[in-house]
């Protein structure tokens, strides 16, 4: 944001009379809980969104801050009088203290409402006012005009809400015909129900749905049920009205069915003819005894009869008896002891999940089927789409970690003090880019938290910059199954697009290939630098992240051991003892490593005017770091032109200072000793003094507890934070070389493999969080999950051609980082039950928050903490047209070294489970191969190497199942691809684990797929691209391809014309 100075400088300026408010603060910069300085005291004037700080009222501003992504904490005690205003792109916080209480509050309220954000809320205030005022206007003049009993009478329409489960919908019903009158005697109807809502407030007709087409019948059963979600507002007083229509040509059709106004109905050139239509009142349904209605098809005059439509309402638990080709009338029949044996999986329709669940899941989009068994009995199917709010929650609460430890990096690089010019140029050129960064996801965050409107981010927007962390078209798809003679099952699958980074392209490949290029650059560079590996470098992150969590709590378990002995508490004083004594161990132990020390070697040359304590002594190779021998490289021999030679620094003297840690832990370990055993023998007899602290110097044997182990834990303390210091600049160092040995193409990919983490991580944050909630009552999942982990399948259908192939680099690396993550279950505070992150880029810990009830079902192990490991897995066979010109014309190795790869993952993942768990966790599906089996015809498929071998993603998708995991699937946007895999795979389960009729699979499949069905969610609109769509398909997981298949001669007729298209493109 840029100013003119001399203006603001005018504004400053200004009388009195011209500021929103002025006044005497104090005024000081803070980090964390500590101040920079003391607070001093200022004039201050709030103007807009500037706030002016000036020496005195009189003088010229010493400083503009600019009231923009902030916001302010206030106190609530009654006698503090100062606020904190905090800002979001993270440079220090503003303390501010005012002479009084209300002065406080004054600014306090001034602050808040000076940012743009405080405008916005003020203006919607007053537009809510004016509102109000309008409507209480328009209500006075109704009045004016209407007799006194009916004025008495007036008041807000009350209408009769359904009850219903909660969570659950509101109304089901399912729908066939009989007798239905064709124009002429000896045609076929192929028929299909458009559903239209009238809302009783409104007396508006409005289209929401349609059952499929049933082709060359005049008594259609309708397989495609309606079903009205829990949020729907649906009385009982609604009107819901049917209208039969003729399909003259069902290709046609399929388009032209939704793009008619609602008033109008369609003319019979357009592939369709009106048939009759029937309407009815939601109550009625409802209250009928038989629970059925029948209705009588009328003409658009109302006068001829065409035939009659069955409406039957539909409860999940209950099922219809009697033969697949007719629906059964007796009441008596559809209460059948079936609905004991056919209830809802224990803690399925618990309430205690839904607000924790409810958190992260937010627009369902339901559809309900009933399809045949192959014992002529019905089985009911409720499929489900809900969108996430985590699309857009963990993408910000990672950009914020990122922020805070490229930070702290920074920080870090400006504390390794002074430098040889050399190093110094290096170090500022490096602070310099990463201050570019840095700003880039200050700016990223700030735009994510201005976003409104969708949970999710639809295939159109995969390009734009502002939105690359986030997933595309990230959504829970649920099939809930409830058959006649099994248990009622779940099965769910997380639909994504591919993690990759649309934004930054696939000119040059994907992450795979960028990685591997760099990291051999690298290698050769030259004397500029010194070359630390990536096993380094991540080891560096390690040693940091370990100091700066272990450094506050040995000093907090240090002071609570000087507390215990000013209390002179034995017991607290073992406790606190014990604490220390782990922790400092911990402490230790990261620095033995030939890393720190090497590290210290190397700074130590960086140095200006290095003091060399030893002589030049030859050491072998195994006493050299991997990142210093490369004598015989022809680059590293100019390299070690350019610095002292390392075998001149003395390591002994860090030896020292690593080894006084330990020694200064064993004094206070051993005067707690002897000052415990002095108790005892006190209370006893005279005793003794203890020679094991004869080491140790003891002041005043006799005296205070406090007094004498003071001195030992400040000693301690001391040595602690000089090893402290020396290891960060240590660390430090290495990662200044890490960055300079590749700018800017090292910032480059750490951003790209940020985007692409960041969309891998919602996903896998939001099938992890529904696999819990929906296996609470699973003890044998739940003691798989702490035990050997949770297995994550990720099923890619990316081809191997053009982008894609970046695409798949891409998404291979970032579901390989997923290994990092690791899951943590706590028990919930508040209602605020959205996951926590926390941790760094190569170790992050998720939170999951569970209600207190949810909570008790776990384990003792994961209630105590322990952390849960994931194990993904991607397995991709690519499906589309460029997968066909890659497997012809192309290269398809990348996609059979990650097959092969992730198989010998899953197979250790296998082996783990065999090893850790009794046979019997297992779910029990009706299955004739074992696991072991599925895994050998797995690993035959991918040495097969045939082209577009589709076994292999459904037999990662049984194991997957079998194992307990979680099953994703995934192309280009989660679009057409995705729903085509996604519905075939829920017909063969229906099939193999359900047993539906055979007869009726491409049915099933075919009513899965239908654009018909969707009514009123995509007319002319594409709900997911927000544009208009003719023959498009939608993002909705129900539509096929519109080109699946492609006979050998147009196929080799269509790759010439491209060929001659791409050479006509390039000349």
């Amino acid at each position: 944001m840029r100013f003119n100075a001399k203006d603001l400088a005018l504004l400053a300026k200004r009388p009195s009379g011209c500021f929103d408010k002025e006044g005497k603060l104090k005024i000081c910069r803070v980090v964390g809980d500590e101040k920079l300085i003391e607070p001093r005291e200022r004039w201050c004037r709030l103007k807009g969104n500037l706030l002016f700080l000036m020496k005195n009222k009189s003088s010229e501003a010493s400083e503009v801050v600019i009231l923009e992504r902030c916001w302010v904490v206030e106190f609530k005690s009654k006698t503090d009088v100062s606020i904190i205003l905090k800002f979001q792109s993270g440079e220090p916080d503003l303390y501010i203290e005012a002479a009084s209480k209300p002065d406080c509050e004054a600014w306090a309220v001034a602050l808040g409402e000076a940012n743009s954000e405080g405008l916005r809320n003020k203006i919607q205030q007053l537009r809510r006012l004016i509102m109000e005022i309008k409507e209480e206007r328009a209500s006075e003049e109704a009045r004016q005009f209407l007799p006194s009993s009916q004025v008495d009478s007036l008041g807000e329409p009350q209408f009769t809400s359904i009850q219903r489960i909660a969570n659950e919908p509101k109304l089901e019903f399912s729908l066939a015909c009989k007798g239905l009158v064709a124009a002429t005697r000896d045609r076929k109807l192929n028929t299909f129900i458009q559903v239209s809502v009238v809302h009783p407030a409104e007396h508006i007709l409005t289209r929401y749905s349609s059952t499929e087409i049933v082709e060359g019948t005049r008594d259609p059963l309708f397989l495609t049920g309606v079903t009205f979600p829990p949020e729907y507002p649906i009385y009982e007083e609604t009107k819901i009205k049917l209208t039969v229509y003729d399909v003259k040509d069902k290709s046609q059709d399929t388009v032209l069915t939704s793009v008619l106004p609602d008033h109008k109905e369609p003319r019979a050139d357009v592939g369709r003819s009106f048939l009759g239509c029937a309407t009815f009142r939601v109550g009625d349904l409802v209250k009928s005894k038989e629970q059925q209605l029948t209705l009588t098809l009328r003409t658009s005059d109302g006068g001829k009869t065409v035939g009659t439509i069955e409406v039957n309402l539909v409860k999940m638990g209950e099922f219809e008896d009697g033969e697949m080709d007719h629906i059964t009338t007796d009441a008596q029949d559809q209460k059948c002891a079936l609905v004991r044996e056919c209830t809802a999986p224990e803690g399925l329709s618990g309430k205690d999940n839904l607000p924790s669940l409810n958190a992260v899941l937010k627009n369902p989009i339901c559809k309900l089927y009933r399809f045949p068994t192959s014992d002529n009995k019905w089985m009911r199917i409720r499929e489900q789409m809900a969108e996430t709010t985590l699309s857009f929650h963990v993408p910000k609460e990672l950009i914020n970690l990122h922020i805070k430890e490229d930070m702290r990096r920074n920080q870090e690089l400006k504390d390794l003090g002074e430098l040889a010019p050399h190093w110094d140029n290096m170090r500022k050129s490096v602070i310099a880019h990463c201050d570019q960064m840095l700003s880039m996801y200050q700016d990223t965050l700030a735009e994510l938290g201005k976003h409104t409107g969708s949970s999710f981010k639809s295939s159109c927007s995969k390009g734009e910059k502002t939105l690359e962390f986030i997933p595309i078209n990230l959504h829970l798809q649920r099939m809930h199954v409830h058959s006649p003679r099994l248990k009622d099952a779940l099965y769910d699958v997380i639909t994504v697009g591919a993690p990759a980074a649309h934004f930054q392209g696939f000119k040059n490949g994907g992450l795979r290939k960028l990685l591997s290029k760099f990291e051999a650059e690298r290698r050769n560079t030259g004397y500029q630098c010194i070359y630390y590996s990536p096993e380094n470098t991540a080891k560096a992150k390690e040693v940091l992240s370990n100091i700066n969590h272990l450094q506050p709590l040995i000093s907090s378990h240090a002071d609570l051991l000087l507390n215990s002995a000013s209390q002179h508490s034995p017991d607290s004083l073992k406790n606190s003892l014990k604490m220390l004594s782990e922790k400092t161990e911990l402490f230790v132990h990261a620095f033995k490593d030939q890393l720190v020390r090497s590290a210290l070697l190397a700074l130590y040359t960086a140095r200006p005017g290095c003091v060399l304590k030893k002589p030049a002594v030859p050491r072998s190779s195994a006493e050299e770091s991997d990142d210093l021998k490369h004598q015989n490289h022809p680059s590293q021999i100019k390299r070690q032109d350019s610095i002292p030679h390392h075998s001149e620094y003395d390591e002994e003297e860090w030896d020292r200072v690593w080894a006084n840690v330990g020694k200064s832990l064993n004094c206070v370990i051993a005067m707690v000793d002897r000052l415990l055993e002095k108790d005892n023998s006190s209370k006893t007899k005279e005793g003794e003094s203890d020679p094991s602290a004869a080491d140790c110097k003891v002041l005043h044997a006799g005296g205070d507890w406090y007094e004498q182990l003071y001195p030992l834990v400040i000693t301690l303390k001391d040595c602690m934070g000089e090893v402290v210091t020396r290891a960060k600049q240590s660390m430090a160092f290495v990662l200044l070389q890490e960055l300079a040995c590749g700018l800017p193409q090292c910032l480059m990919l750490t951003l790209r493999r940020d985007i692409v983490f960041s969309q891998a991580l919602a996903g896998l944050v939001c099938g992890f969080i529904i696999k819990l909630h929906t296996s609470l009552h699973d003890q044998g999942f739940l003691q798989q999950l702490h035990t050997v982990g949770l297995l994550v399948q990720y099923e890619g259908l990316l081809s191997t051609y053009s982008e894609e192939a970046g695409m798949l680099e891409d998404m291979a690396v970032g579901i390989s980082d997923l290994q990092k993550v690791m899951f943590k279950v706590i028990e919930a505070k508040s209602e605020d039950f959205l996951p926590i992150i926390t941790g760094r880029r190569e170790h992050y810990v998720i939170e999951v928050q569970l209600p207190a009830k949810m909570f008790e079902l776990l384990p003792q192990e994961i209630k105590e903490g322990k952390l849960l490991r994931m194990y993904p897995v991607l397995f991709n066979v690519g499906i589309n047209e460029q997968q066909t010109l890659a497997e012809r014309f192309g290269d398809t190795t990348l996609q059979e070294n990650i097959n092969q790869e992730n198989l010998e993952l899953l197979k250790e993942y296998y082996n783990l489970f065999t090893e850790k768990m009794p046979p019997d966790c297992l779910p029990h599906f009706q299955e004739q191969n074992d696991l072991k089996g599925l895994l050998e015809n797995l690993h035959q498929n991918i040495q097969a190497k045939r082209r577009k071998n589709v076994e292999i993603m459904w037999l990662a998708a049984t194991i997957c199942r079998k194992l307990n995991g979680v099953r994703f699937t995934c192309c280009k946007s989660a679009k057409d691809r995705t729903s085509m895999s996604v519905t075939l795979e829920q017909c063969s389960i229906l099939r193999d684990e359900h047993q539906l009729h055979k007869d009726f699979f491409i049915r099933a499949l075919d009513c899965m797929r239908s654009r018909q069905t969707q009514g009123a969610l995509n007319e002319s609109d594409d709900p997911e691209t927000g544009c208009l769509t003719d023959n498009k398909p939608t993002s909705r997981h129900f539509y096929p391809v519109a080109l699946l298949l492609v006979s050998s001669h147009l196929l080799v007729v269509w790759l010439i014309l491209s060929l001659a298209l791409l050479l006509a493109k390039y000349q």
